[in-house]
């Protein structure tokens, strides 16, 4: 025997092949660390928004652009993370993405009026937006095919445990330290995690093998998966066959998303993450002022509106159903019965108890739906556009968190009454479904890597 290097190896093949090692492990915590405060900082905003009305003296409508200045950060970060990373790499990416969301929640937590507060959390928004595509990205190629779905699932359950986190903890701490501090938290946490991700989060080996990073560096990442990678000659990255390959060619980022072959499956994929957050922003920034004003005291609007995020776990479920059935039609059902329970919730006002339950199940529904539709994507394209096609998914998803935020405030100025808002904000799960539904007819049953799909007439 020999230990000299005797073939080159497919990335995809030796990650395949392999058991979920303790480094594999040691990427899924820092990524879920990482989207847990993406959903911590997401969300704080309207956790503190009572607090903002009161103190500032402001009226409800008058909060939408600071409720909705992150979200149009988080549009304009996703949209340029994706090109980026698929240029420069995801680690980088997502290094400096963390740094910012942490650095401008310090800064937010020091403003002084609604402008300077709207502004921080726009630049808050930009490293956000630019973390969650780049998480999602970098999991799912160190994931087994087999078990991709699953993992990716399992780390985006990390945004709704962050948000719901938030809420506990704005619950807890503005009453003792004021909303400032809850900003505060949103800004150190991030700064601190980044220290710790500079120093053991590594660059995707799919990534590097395509971008021709040499064998040593390659080697050095994947041998931490298997002693096979020892041996290796060399790296390569060859993908399974992808229907899309005779019609793209060797098209990456924005131009293999929108070429002919993917363009209607993106628009697809773009509106179901689009309504889905006209639902969830629509809901978690206006539920805590609403219950408060249907009668609710803070702290029980504010966790009642934290048990909404906390329905994210159902993402485990649909992440596992996505692995062995049709992950388009896992996602559409999600879709159907957010649809429904949101609407539910409009004839549950009248008891905490019911409401909250109710609630819960409106976020399982939710949070499943859209935690699902990263890892749909990841799975519909291929290495060379799968970084700009989950972060256009949702960085134009983010315009559906604004139009939600915008909305609610729209349908408050005009009169309209609670029950009446929450019935509206149900229509778009019917709309998310029917653009799954419609990807499905034209691409048939989404499995990992994209096998086995139709070429879409």
């Amino acid at each position: 025997m020999t230990d000299r290097p005797y073939e080159a190896i497919n990335v995809i093949d030796l990650i395949d092949d392999s058991g979920f090692s303790a480094f594999q492990w040691m990427i899924f915590a820092l990524c879920v660390s990482i989207v847990a405060l993406d959903g911590f900082d997401t969300a704080a905003i309207g956790f503190i928004a009572p607090s903002l009305t009161r103190e500032w003296h402001i009226a409800r409508p008058d909060l939408a652009p600071v409720l909705s200045a992150a979200l149009f950060g988080l549009a304009g970060g996703a949209l340029a993370s994706g090109p980026i990373a698929d240029w420069i790499g995801r680690k980088k990416v997502l290094l400096i993405a963390v740094v910012v969301m942490g650095a401008a929640s310090l800064c937010a937590a020091s403003a002084s009026d609604l402008s300077a507060l709207t502004i921080w959390r726009f630049v808050t928004g930009l490293g956000l937006g630019a973390a969650m595509p780049n998480a999602v990205t970098l999991i799912s190629e160190y994931a087994p095919s087999a078990k991709r779905a699953f993992i990716t699932n399992a780390m985006f359950c990390g945004f709704p445990l962050g948000s719901a986190l938030g809420g506990f903890v704005a619950a807890w701490i503005i009453p003792q330290h004021g909303w400032r501090a809850v900003l505060f938290i949103g800004g150190a946490a991030p700064l601190a995690l980044a220290v710790g991700a500079f120093s053991f989060l590594p660059e995707s080996p799919r990534f590097m093998a395509r971008k021709g990073f040499s064998t040593d560096s390659i080697r050095r990442v994947l041998s931490r998966i298997s002693p096979r990678a020892d041996t290796a000659s060399g790296f390569f990255l060859r993908e399974p066959l992808h229907p899309s390959e005779a019609f793209t060619g060797e098209k990456d980022g924005i131009g293999l998303i929108l070429s002919s072959w993917f363009r209607v499956g993106t628009l697809c994929l773009w509106l179901a993450y689009f309504m889905g957050l006209v639902i969830f922003y629509g809901l978690v920034n206006w539920m805590p002022v609403m219950f408060r004003d249907a009668g609710m005291a803070d702290s029980t609007a504010t966790i009642v509106t934290a048990l909404f995020q906390l329905g994210g776990l159902g993402a485990l479920g649909s992440g596992w159903l996505m692995d062995r059935f049709d992950s388009n039609l896992t996602i559409a059902v999600c879709y159907l019965l957010t649809a429904l329970l949101v609407f539910c919730i409009s004839v549950s006002l009248g008891g905490v108890v019911l409401l909250a339950g109710v609630v819960f199940l409106a976020g399982v529904a939710m949070n499943t739906a859209q935690a699902s539709m990263p890892t749909l994507a990841a799975g519909f394209y291929p290495t060379g556009g799968r970084a700009t096609g989950v972060s256009w998914m949702l960085g134009v998803g983010r315009f559906g968190g604004i139009a939600g935020s915008f909305l609610v405030a729209e349908l408050s100025r005009r009169g309209l009454t609670t029950p009446q808002i929450f019935m509206i904000v149900a229509m778009p799960g019917a709309v998310a479904a029917a653009a799954i539904l419609l990807k499905r007819s034209l691409y048939g049953a989404a499995r990992p890597e994209g096998a086995a799909q139709a070429i879409p007439h």
